[in-house]
């Protein structure tokens, strides 16, 4: 919860917007078995999990995308794998698209935000796909890569 609240107040200092989902799909079963309802993030009962972001999180987000020239997207929204809790990761995929269409650069890194974008069959509308999501943001950190690194040294 530190880290948490520093990273909301660091943005806050930099005038930032940090949308954050304020509803989501719940249920106790992740596989889908069980009945699943939206709730607020706030209110979800101990013996449930949250399996996907909700309507009105996905809307929020949807419109947050609408007007931007440049979006990095690194983690589904749910478990998509599972059709019942697909929704919002799909919704994010279709905003991003069209936001691509407009002329938004549109990264997705990480093999499951890569399988979600191919599961949506909107992968020809995204800028770039990496399956390599924690190297993709140590990248944009401005870490060394080793890999990157072998290239350089070896091209020197």
């Amino acid at each position: 919860m530190d880290v948490a609240r520093q990273v909301l107040a660091e943005a806050a200092s930099r005038g930032v917007q940090l949308l954050l989902p304020e509803d989501c799909v719940v249920t106790v079963a992740a596989d889908g078995t069980a009945p699943s309802h939206v709730v607020s993030c706030d209110g979800i009962a101990s013996a449930e999990m949250g399996v996907d972001i909700g309507p009105a999180t996905s809307r929020r987000f949807a419109a947050a995308l609408r007007d931007a020239k440049t979006i990095l997207w690194n983690g589904p929204m749910g478990i998509f794998e599972v059709p019942a809790f697909a929704e919002g990761t799909l919704q994010v995929a279709r905003a991003m698209a069209e936001a691509g269409g407009r002329g938004a650069v549109t990264v997705v890194g990480g093999g499951d935000s890569v399988a979600a974008i191919q599961q949506s069959g909107l992968a020809e509308r995204f800028t770039h796909l990496s399956t390599g999501g924690g190297a993709s943001l140590e990248f944009l950190e401005g870490k060394v890569l080793p890999g990157l690194a072998a290239l350089e040294d070896r091209a020197a």
